[in-house]
């Protein structure tokens, strides 16, 4: 029976270890989910501000070499943490070393204490939005020019959901967007107004959301009649794969 929906698993690399995190994308990947996400931040976002926590892009390399089956990403990467033609390096390599199955996630950057803590300057939120785009351009020409290049076209996710500029910029730029699932259907149809504006197909760009909790789990069909193609479920350690269980099995019900 064909799926109504791709199904993610998205860890949260707070509060647990190296050692677990490893231990749950292995096992997610058995269970079949057709994404693993890590997170990019420096801090914890829940719980004791400064409890464990580890960095995403590492940890990604990590989960493309011990996965073999579902795409792996960052979701989603900060523009302001790496110089692009750098990301854009790793990014190739890590997709190098999955075998083809990077999806590049990249977002405008929210979190402040990432940004005071570790010397990036915090701009406005209008400025990070409006830099978007040519980060995603400048990202772009690098891997047009590398040697070796991508495997194949790594898909582009833009994470946000921002009316104004964040989705003019999904609408020219990228192959998949993300949101809040509580946010979705208002951003999905902002998107298709972008669409219509820059004469973009608007079915060439995957939606896709995120729920963070187990009663989200109810929303699903309505996330699924507003055009969610692509739902991925939070979780931390302990990592509670249960409910991406429910997830995969809502996924596999009959849309009849």
């Amino acid at each position: 029976m064909a799926a109504r929906f791709k199904v993610g698993a998205w860890l949260m690399p707070q509060h647990t270890s190296v050692e677990r995190l490893r231990a749950a994308w292995r096992e997610a990947d058995l269970r079949g989910v057709d994404s693993i996400w890590l997170w990019d931040h420096f801090y914890p976002l829940t719980g004791e501000p400064d409890g464990t926590h580890f960095e995403g892009w590492t940890l990604l390399a990590a989960m493309a070499v011990e996965t073999s089956r579902a795409r792996v990403g960052v979701l989603v990467t900060d523009q302001d943490y790496r110089n692009p033609d750098l990301l854009a390096d790793m990014a190739r390599t890590v997709d190098h070393l999955s075998g083809g199955r990077l999806v590049l996630g990249l977002g405008a950057g929210w979190f402040e204490r990432d940004y005071a803590e570790y010397g990036y300057e915090f701009r406005p939120g209008a400025e990070r939005a409006e830099a978007l785009e040519g980060y995603v351009e400048r990202v772009k020409a690098r891997l047009a020019k590398l040697n070796p290049p991508p495997l194949g076209e790594i898909p582009l996710l833009i994470g946000g959901d921002g009316k104004r500029v964040v989705l003019r910029t999904v609408a020219r730029h990228a192959d998949a967007w993300n949101t809040m699932a509580w946010r979705f259907e208002e951003g999905t149809r902002t998107l298709d107004e972008w669409c219509a504006r820059l004469d973009r197909d608007p079915a060439e760009i995957e939606r896709s959301c995120f729920l963070t909790a187990p009663e989200h789990l109810d929303q699903v069909d309505r996330l699924v009649a507003a055009g969610a193609r692509h739902i991925i479920m939070q979780v931390g350690d302990p990592f509670d794969l249960g409910l991406v269980d429910r997830l995969l099995s809502l996924a596999r019900e009959s849309a009849a």
